[in-house]
């Protein structure tokens, strides 16, 4: 621009003086000449206008660069945020993508907790019917319980006033047994009536360490075969009595090969009383046969008179 100032200003030069030329050679050359130097000095102020407005054009061509630069630079940011926000949207688009997985996931797991709920609620329902049901029934069971449990308590009366009079029954028929056997018996001080059973001792049965009966000793149960048979025509079918035989020995040892120790001894004599008896017309469903060995004795001392005693046969009428 400033070259083409320059030609303009030197073409007008050109042509100031040519005017000059021809205006000297027509006017004058005095009056051409300050006409010229008016107009160099036009010339020179414009000059000086165009010079100041060049400086003036360069400063903001200047700052015009430089608000340039910070615009490329604002543009690049921009570009930089641009881009990291599109990377920000894919990232986002993923997550979002994922959140909508997510939630169409839990959806489901709603709906299907849903219908299970609704499952339990139908199940409640029908348990809650059929507690119902069992309430109802439970309290029909306690009814009857309590009739029965009334009816059982009466049954109980009347069994427990049937086994009364049956105990008493049996107790009559024991005692009236042990009176015909005293009176049969009342001779023989070795033969009492201990409690509820009639004692014999072993002595009036059996040898030492035998279970096999002497002569006297059969002699005796002939006589408690006879009155147990009479007493048994009048006691009523429906007691269930038994004449239980036990077998007692004193704490002497016994070891033979027939019996090896006292166990063996008080059971085959309370056996050898049995078969006896049954040989006799007893019926032996109505015996039981027992031993006891040294164990059950009635006089605990170390004597000789306490062992006698404790050897011994007791007979007891009861009840099956």
């Amino acid at each position: 621009m400033s070259q083409l100032l320059l030609v303009f200003i030197f073409l007008l030069t050109l042509f100031v003086v040519a005017q000059f030329m021809q205006a000297r050679e027509i006017s004058g050359q005095d009056t051409a000449l300050e006409r010229l130097r008016a107009q160099v000095a036009e010339l020179s102020e414009l000059l000086a206008l165009e010079k100041a407005s060049k400086a003036k054009l360069q400063a903001s061509l200047l700052s015009l660069t430089d608000e340039l630069e910070a615009q490329k630079g604002q543009v690049a940011s921009l570009n930089a945020m641009l881009q990291g926000l599109q990377a920000s949207k894919g990232e986002a688009g993923g997550i979002i993508g994922a959140l909508r997985q997510e939630l169409d996931k839990e959806r489901r797991i709603s709906a299907e907790a849903l219908a299970q709920v609704e499952l339990l609620n139908q199940q409640i329902a029908a348990l809650r019917r059929q507690v119902a049901m069992l309430n109802a029934a439970l309290e029909a069971s306690e009814q009857r319980e309590k009739e029965a449990r009334v009816k059982i308590v009466n049954l109980g009366k009347r069994l427990n006033a049937a086994l009364a009079r049956r105990v008493q029954e049996l107790a009559r028929y024991r005692s009236e047994f042990f009176g015909r056997l005293r009176a049969i018996l009342s001779s023989r001080a070795n033969i009492r009536v201990v409690g509820d059973r009639f004692v014999f001792s072993s002595e009036i049965l059996f040898p030492k360490g035998s279970a096999e009966l002497t002569e006297e000793g059969r002699r005796e149960l002939d006589k408690i075969a006879e009155a147990l048979l009479e007493i048994s025509r009048d006691i009523p079918p429906d007691i269930n009595w038994v004449l239980r035989v036990d077998g007692h020995t004193d704490t002497d040892p016994i070891a033979t090969p027939q019996f090896p120790s006292n166990w063996e001894l008080s059971t085959a004599r309370a056996l050898s009383v049995v078969r006896y008896l049954i040989s006799r017309g007893v019926p032996p469903e109505r015996l039981a046969a027992t031993g006891f060995g040294q164990f059950h004795p009635i006089d605990p001392r170390d004597t000789e008179e306490a062992k006698a005693r404790n050897r011994r046969i007791e007979l007891k009428l009861t009840e099956r």
